[in-house]
């Protein structure tokens, strides 16, 4: 069985920090299945999710989607 990690209240406070400081465009195609037309509501959305739920092993779906995002922008 796969060991999922889980994280801290300081990952989330880490990833919202990153998040803050990007100039986000307006929309992205995150992966092939999952688009947003309003990427900093997305991102909020996602990051509340993970204040909520960060150290729970089943809903580390969030940190998933925003390492995605962030590997999106790092490409440019």
């Amino acid at each position: 069985m796969k060991k999922v990690e889980v994280h801290t209240l300081e990952d989330v406070s880490n990833y919202r920090e990153w998040f803050d400081k990007q100039d986000l465009p307006q929309t992205m195609q995150i992966n092939s299945s999952a688009y947003t037309d309003d990427l900093r509501l997305t991102i909020n959305n996602l990051l509340e999710q993970a204040n909520t739920c960060y150290d729970n092993p089943k809903m580390q779906g969030c940190f998933y989607i925003l390492d995605q995002i962030k590997a999106n922008l790092q490409k440019g």
